[in-house]
C-alpha cells in the first residue's frame, strides 16, 4: 500500500455530514441530530470556517444522554449549510432560517443553546417568538453592544483584518483559533483541519457583511429562565455584557469561568454540561 503522511490525513478531515433541509428563501440548512425528547439547538459562532459540529462536538453527546433531542444546524453562511456571495448577513436572514428550519421539523417549542453570533440569534428569538423559547443557554452571546464596542476588542480587530486582507492558510487559521481560548493547546490539528476545509467554500462576505444589531433595550421582553457563561479572558465580548442581561432578565444567573476565553463550551466543556443538563432538566 502507498505511503500515506499524517499531514495527508488531516487535511481529509471534516465535520460529519447530517441531513440537508430545504428552506422557502431557497437557502439550504445543513444540521446533525441525535437522541430524543425535549428539543434543544445549539447554534455556533461565526468566525472562519465555523460550523455547529466544531462549536459543539463535546456537548452535544452529553445532552442528548440526558435524554434530549440534540440539532446542531449550520447557519447560513457556515459549515455545509449555503453560502451566498453579494449578501448582507442579518441577523433577521439567521432568524428567519432558524424559525423556518423549526418549523419544517414540527418544532414549536424548545430550548436554544447560542456562543457569540449565535447567542444573538437566539436573543431575537426570545425577544421575537417568546412562546416558542422554553430556557436560554448563552455563552458570551453576541448581540449586546454596539458595531464599534466589538470592533474595539483585540481578538475581533485581530481576526476581521486578517480573514478580509488574505484570508487564512492553515497555520494562520490556527493561529486565529488561539484567539478564542486561553489555553491555545484546546487548539488541536483536529480541529484546524475541520475548520480549514469548510473554509475553503466560505465567501469573505460572511464576515465582512455581517450586521448585528445591539439588542440591549429590547432584553427586558425575554420571559424565559436564562442561564449564561462567560470567560474572564474573552477577546471577543467586552466582559460587562453579563450585566446588562443580569438586569434586564429578572430569571436569569451566569457561571463566569477564570482562565477561559470566548469558548466556555470547549475550555470547560465537561462543567458546562453539567450545569446546562442540570438547567435544562429541572
Amino acid at each position: 500500500m502507498p505511503e500515506t503522511h499524517s499531514s495527508e490525513i488531516r487535511v481529509a478531515m471534516r465535520p460529519p455530514f447530517g441531513e440537508r433541509l430545504a428552506l422557502p428563501s431557497g437557502y439550504e440548512l445543513h444540521y446533525l441530530e441525535s437522541g430524543s425528547g425535549f428539543p434543544v439547538v445549539l447554534l455556533h459562532g461565526s468566525g472562519p470556517g465555523a460550523s455547529a459540529y466544531s462549536n459543539f462536538k463535546q456537548n452535544a453527546p452529553a445532552l442528548a444522554g440526558a435524554g434530549l433531542r440534540v440539532l446542531l444546524p449550520d447557519m447560513i453562511g457556515f459549515g455545509y449549510s449555503s453560502k451566498p456571495s453579494g449578501i448582507d448577513y442579518t441577523l433577521d436572514l439567521f432568524c428567519t432560517a432558524l424559525r423556518d428550519f423549526l418549523n419544517a421539523l414540527g418544532i414549536e417549542r424548545c430550548a436554544l443553546i447560542g456562543n457569540s453570533l449565535g447567542g444573538a440569534i437566539a436573543l431575537k428569538t426570545a425577544i421575537d417568538e417568546p412562546r416558542r423559547v422554553d430556557k436560554l443557554v448563552l455563552i458570551a452571546p453576541g448581540g449586546i453592544e454596539s458595531r464599534e464596542a466589538y470592533f474595539a476588542m483585540p481578538g475581533m480587530q485581530q481576526l476581521v483584518s486578517s480573514f478580509m486582507s488574505a484570508g487564512f492558510d492553515r497555520a494562520g487559521l490556527k493561529c486565529a483559533l488561539e484567539l478564542l481560548v486561553a489555553d491555545p493547546a484546546v487548539i488541536t490539528d483536529e480541529l484546524v483541519d475541520e475548520r480549514f476545509n469548510i473554509l475553503q467554500t466560505q465567501p469573505k462576505d460572511v464576515l465582512g457583511r455581517m450586521r448585528i444589531p445591539d439588542l440591549t433595550a429590547n432584553l427586558a421582553r425575554i420571559v424565559c429562565p436564562v442561564l449564561g457563561f462567560w470567560g474572564m479572558d474573552d477577546q471577543l465580548m467586552p466582559l460587562g455584557g453579563y450585566e446588562k442581561i443580569l438586569r434586564a432578565c429578572p430569571n436569569s444567573r451566569f457561571v463566569m469561568f477564570a482562565r477561559c476565553g470566548h469558548w466556555a463550551m470547549v475550555e470547560h466543556a465537561d462543567e458546562f454540561n453539567r450545569y446546562v443538563v442540570d438547567f435544562l432538566k429541572r
